[in-house]
């Protein structure tokens, strides 16, 4: 590959996000009556339901502070983020400190879920908001519900209604994940000890129960202690899921110096690709189960959006870390399949469901579920990423053709 195909990269990404990416949301998602956004968007953005997922009221509360922060000091994006903020804050949460999952346009509660991400995304909003904006207020709110989310965590029985029955005790990775980027975010506003016992405690669940190496995998369902559990259930791997993992892994052996930690990153995105990756028609498939027998999930052969969006950061990141040219050749491969097939050549914005082929399963650019957060937050994060390599590339260039001036004279 030439010298300039990460410098190629940063620009592609810089330019989707910023033509494209963020109009399309602050035109059609922003709801500038009530508040907050909408994400049940058709093709061409016209709105199909006034239903908000709480989900995406943090995340693009989130997402647009950022870009504010790392791209370009958009004011209109400044008080996207706060229009959001202050929806969670004033609609969002029930009488008992959970925040719901839905809630109608207006912002009265329509649903409650055992999950805790409608909190963990509602802390980052207001963290990232506090950051891009000086106002400390929403940072104290991050860190305080960040503290009750721990509380909901460590009594599920209490506060979330339990997956199954207590005959079968199970530990999932999704919240032990998550939990870590939203620390992360967190300890920009805050220094407060809290952040960093989060972030150790999940890395320690990470290797010690989900890391299989009898299946090269890591699981999204073992026992209390990491026990295999040997049903459908037991023995799924979502490849998208390991692979956003690993990237949150990177980020915290970037800050802590940990060279370890490293490898274990490396390790996850290695086996996750070896999962996850079509041979045959290319992308992240959705599910495979680890004993190679038939996954239950329906979806489990689609090419969804957000895991093709996982990869791109990824293997930018482990070449970033590393220089293998492997990871290269996994970020060309996948960022070539995303361009190809997730983005609409008519109007802005990606479709979200593919079929394993990469047609096109519906062409809707939102719903509960797909908003604005997986693809921008590829976007400046890759950008990130790719600009940071160019820019090393281009000073080892420049140290050799010193040191071979040197040599010459």
């Amino acid at each position: 590959m030439n010298k300039s195909y990460w410098g190629k990269w940063s620009a592609v990404y810089r330019d989707e996000l910023t033509r494209n990416i963020m109009p399309f949301w602050m035109r059609f998602g922003l709801d500038r009556k009530n508040g907050g956004v909408y994400t049940c968007l058709n093709r061409d953005g016209s709105l199909m339901d006034t239903t908000k997922s709480v989900w995406f009221q943090g995340r693009f509360g989130w997402m647009a502070a950022h870009a504010y922060n790392r791209v370009k000091k958009e004011p209109a994006w400044l008080a996207a983020s706060l229009s959001c903020c202050k929806f969670l804050e004033n609609h969002c949460f029930a009488p008992s400190g959970r925040a719901y999952f839905e809630v109608t346009a207006e912002g009265k509660g329509l649903r409650l879920r055992r999950y805790l991400f409608s909190e963990c995304f509602a802390a980052m909003a207001y963290a990232e908001y506090s950051l891009a904006s000086g106002d400390k207020a929403w940072g104290d709110k991050a860190l305080a519900l960040f503290k009750r989310i721990r509380k909901f965590a460590a009594n599920p029985k209490k506060w979330m209604p339990p997956k199954f029955e207590d005959c079968v005790q199970t530990r999932g990775h999704s919240l032990t994940m998550i939990l870590i980027n939203v620390a992360n975010v967190l300890k920009q506003i805050s220094s407060d000890p809290v952040l960093d016992i989060q972030i150790t405690e999940s890395i320690d669940q990470l290797t010690k129960y989900f890391i299989h190496p009898e299946f090269k995998a890591l699981l999204e369902t073992v026992g209390p202690n990491g026990e295999f559990i040997d049903t459908l259930a037991g023995r799924t791997i979502n490849p998208g899921h390991c692979i956003e993992t690993s990237w949150f892994l990177m980020d915290v052996a970037v800050a802590r110096g940990d060279a370890e930690l490293v490898k274990t990153a490396l390790k996850i995105l290695d086996w996750s690709w070896d999962w996850g990756w079509d041979k045959k028609y290319g992308g992240i498939i959705s599910f495979k189960d680890c004993r190679n027998l038939p996954p239950q999930c329906y979806e489990q052969d689609m090419k969804f959006w957000w895991p093709q969006c996982e990869t791109i950061i990824a293997t930018a990141y482990a070449y970033k870390l590393t220089g293998d040219p492997k990871y290269m050749e996994w970020h060309r491969l996948s960022g070539d399949w995303a361009w190809k097939h997730l983005k609409d050549k008519k109007f802005p914005e990606w479709y979200g469901y593919l079929h394993r082929d990469g047609t096109v399963a519906q062409p809707a650019k939102g719903n509960i579920f797909k908003g604005p957060f997986h693809i921008p937050r590829m976007l400046v994060k890759a950008m990130e990423l790719t600009e940071a390599i160019e820019k090393d590339r281009k000073a080892n260039l420049k140290s050799e053709c010193a040191r071979r001036g040197r040599i010459s004279r």
